[in-house]
């Protein structure tokens, strides 16, 4: 009996054990929750392809073909997903095949937080944005809803909202949350010391601010 099977306490199902997929916007504090779940006990899918720089020292925990979900037609390899946890982006969400049981564990971040990120991101690597952070506040806003109704037309989606912000100032509330949501058989303790609060460092309290 593997891990996932013993953690959901069923039989698999014909379509296999589920996929627990990290999603949200990017800089929304999905590599952190990839390190919380790994360090919970759910092995990860990833391939260190992307690794660790300034702007996510304790790496990127990507799986470098998910990229290209939304473009491929053979998404059978991410059958070896089942029983795993692996990060997808929210944009390719979509994008999944139906063949599969998804636990979705979807990263919230206060927005001005999280373009204040991606600002600094393209800086190290002396890319310039030219878009509108008002007009990105905006679609990514109208991206989260409909992601919202997404996942409640799918029968084969589970999903559960979970706030960077809060799990930075209580690793111990979220690591319960998220142990009840995946069947109660994770290491709370071990993902709460996974967290970093040092990493927290584009606070909206002091953007702006020297």
């Amino acid at each position: 009996m593997s891990f996932l099977t013993d953690l959901f306490g069923l039989k698999p199902a014909p379509q296999g054990e589920p996929i627990i997929l990290v999603s949200g916007l990017p800089r929304s504090g999905t590599s952190m929750m990839m390190k919380m779940l790994e360090a919970g006990g759910i092995k990860v899918m990833e391939d260190g392809v992307r690794t660790a720089d300034i702007d996510n020292p304790k790496g990127y925990y990507e799986y470098e073909r998910v990229k290209n979900l939304e473009k491929e037609t053979d998404k059978s390899y991410l059958r070896d997903a089942r029983g795993k946890v692996i990060k997808i982006i929210s944009f390719l969400l979509k994008d999944l095949p139906p063949d599969n049981d998804y636990r979705i564990v979807f990263m919230r971040r206060d927005l001005d937080e999280v373009l204040a990120s991606q600002n600094k991101m393209l800086a190290h690597r002396n890319e310039v944005d030219t878009s509108d952070d008002a007009a990105m506040r905006e679609a990514y806003l109208n991206h989260i809803a409909s992601v919202r109704i997404m996942t409640r037309k799918k029968p084969n989606w589970q999903t559960v909202e979970i706030r960077y912000d809060d799990t930075v100032k209580n690793p111990t509330a979220t690591a319960a949350t998220l142990n009840t949501f995946l069947g109660g058989k994770l290491d709370e303790k071990a993902m709460v010391a996974a967290v970093d609060g040092e990493l927290y460092r584009n606070r909206k309290d002091k953007l702006g601010k020297s």
